[in-house]
């Protein structure tokens, strides 16, 4: 028998390629962090020997989830400004808060909120936006989780940087510390085309071909973005980022609610990804992302949850639900925006946007083990007609009971194995005294 070091079995396995299969009583044999095989559950038992066996006979094994698109450290914020359309909300409460709170405490406890929240919610893989992203890429890495760290770039000075060049100065060493780390990327998170100049766009775009980073970028968020950047003649914001080179295969382009056909052309015609936060852009009365004529266009599409500051929750699952939803009546067609489409989105899709598909986003060998199960034995998932259909539309994120990133277990019988949960919630608590005062 080979020996490897992990072999999980389940009731049911989604690997998410190829699209819509499911495999009954199947099993993953594990060996350096990497899926050595997907084979039937009887086969495997006879083929391996393993260190460590998990027998799930009530569960769906599918890949680790990824988040496309988070602000992880505003779970702090939690709740501080709730009920506001997007701009009142941004520039009267969220940009004065961070002005005053955002420090790299500020961001170290946040984020181990965040990452306790999304680990306890499926999500193996995240991709972050946010001030001081080497404190949120070493507590990713201390987690075990996997991320992509935002070189922010804005051009007002904040607490991190206090001008473009620091920006661009700090935002690359934080790419050389993380270089070749097994866990952590970055990408290029130039904040919005109202925020940042065409010369730093520029300089930038240069930058991402040399390094061959993503460009992570909250685009077409609003109708009153769109009006504002045309109020004088000129460019759509989509218009403007391709005459400046940036709409191509390494774009992550966040929420796109405003979109002509043309438009989603391009995008399809370039390459680029989008990132759809359904439950985000309601809360705000963003717009509506048209995800069934970006899917029928073939653009590559991801899901975010977004902040928790403007969502309110971390939670993938909830948000797979909502896109579903969302996109079927946004359509017009019940047809649309499928559970294996949107379990795609948050899996295989995110790892494309973030160049990743060929190391995780679907249970396949030679990709690393990044996994997830998930309790299907629970009143609200019960029967079992259609495994994916439950995992969608009916399962929630307490019914997670493990999680693996690279092989390493991260959450066992629905506990995190590599941090303090309670530790953590009480630093967040302390944080939230701290700002509730400062806010009465």
């Amino acid at each position: 028998m080979e020996q490897v070091d992990l072999l999980v079995t389940a009731r049911w396995v989604v690997p998410v390629e190829p699209a819509g299969r499911i495999l009954e009583d199947y099993a993953i044999a594990v060996s350096g962090g990497r899926i050595l095989a997907l084979l039937p559950a009887a086969d495997a038992r006879a083929r391996y020997r393993a260190a460590r066996c998990v027998e799930r006979p009530r569960h769906v094994l599918l890949p680790g989830l990824v988040n496309a698109h988070t602000h992880a450290a505003m779970s702090l914020f939690r709740g501080l400004a709730d009920d506001l359309p997007l701009e009142q909300w941004l520039q009267q409460h969220i940009w004065p808060a961070e002005a005053r709170w955002a420090s790299a405490d500020f961001v170290r406890d946040g984020v181990a909120l965040a990452l306790l929240e999304m680990l306890g919610s499926g999500t193996t893989c995240f991709n972050d936006m946010y001030f001081f992203p080497e404190v949120t890429a070493q507590v990713a890495a201390d987690h075990g989780l996997r991320a992509t760290v935002g070189m922010i770039l804005i051009e007002q000075p904040t607490a991190w940087a206090s001008k473009v060049e620091e920006y661009f100065e700090k935002g690359l060493a934080v790419h050389d510390q993380f270089r070749g780390h097994p866990l952590i990327r970055t990408a290029f998170a130039p904040h919005a085309p109202y925020t940042v100049s065409d010369a730093s766009l520029q300089h930038l775009r240069v930058l991402a071909d040399e390094l061959d980073v993503p460009v992570h970028m909250h685009l077409h968020e609003t109708a009153a973005e769109v009006v504002a950047a045309t109020a004088d003649g000129g460019p759509r914001p989509l218009a403007r980022l391709d005459a400046l080179g940036l709409v191509n295969g390494q774009l992550i382009a966040v929420h796109m609610t405003q979109l002509l056909d043309a438009e989603i052309e391009l995008l399809a015609e370039r390459g680029a990804s989008v990132v759809h936060c359904p439950e985000s852009n309601l809360k705000l009365a963003s717009g509506f992302c048209p995800v069934a004529r970006l899917a029928a266009a073939g653009v590559n599409l991801a899901l975010g949850t977004d902040g928790a500051a403007s969502n309110n929750d971390l939670d993938l699952f909830g948000e797979m639900r909502s896109a579903a939803l969302l996109g079927k009546a946004v359509a017009g067609d019940a047809a649309a925006v499928s559970a294996f489409s949107v379990l795609e989105m948050a899996t295989l899709g995110g790892a494309r946007a973030l160049g990743l598909a060929d190391e995780i986003g679907s249970l396949a060998p030679g990709k690393a083990a990044d996994m997830i199960c998930v309790d299907l034995d629970h009143p609200a998932t019960t029967p079992v007609y259609h495994a994916v259909s439950q995992l969608v539309y009916a399962a929630g994120r307490e019914q997670l009971s493990d999680a693996w990133v690279a092989g390493r277990a991260l959450l066992e019988d629905g506990v995190p194995l590599l941090c303090d949960g309670a530790a953590i919630r009480a630093r967040a608590a302390a944080w939230g005294r701290r700002i509730g005062a400062a806010d009465d």
